[in-house]
């Protein structure tokens, strides 16, 4: 369900790679939220870094919108990149796992090819 891939990075250096990293595979970056300042603004004292990518690629979006749009509640794509125990990490929920749970098999193979993009992504950015 979790593909999680570990980083001699820092977090900052991660985020910079993986902008690059999307970008070269065609999707795009359409918000960045740094937990560590969204809490912070609620008052909220929250140490660690984290960063989430929401990432999408529109051609592949359409297609499983235009099946059901209840998968929208799946979308957009999010990696995380995190700090946890002193590493750098880099995860994201398997889009295989997400739409298994909307029983549209004639869904499988778009987000197989999402998924295997997010893998790409994932690894160029390490």
């Amino acid at each position: 369900m979790l593909f999680k891939l570990l980083t001699d990075k820092s977090v900052s250096e991660a985020a910079d790679a993986l902008h690059a990293a999307v970008q070269a595979n065609h999707f795009g970056v359409m918000q960045v939220h740094n937990l560590k300042e969204t809490m912070a603004k609620k008052g909220v004292e929250f140490s660690r870094e984290c960063l989430i990518f929401e990432v999408c690629q529109p051609q592949q979006a359409k297609k499983v919108l235009d099946e059901d749009m209840s998968v929208s509640t799946a979308l957009p794509c999010r990696i995380s990149i995190y700090e946890e125990g002193g590493k750098t990490i880099l995860a994201t929920l398997k889009p295989t796992t997400l739409l298994a749970m909307f029983n549209m098999p004639q869904l499988k193979g778009v987000a197989q090819e999402v998924e295997d993009t997010l893998v790409k992504i994932m690894k160029e950015t390490v």
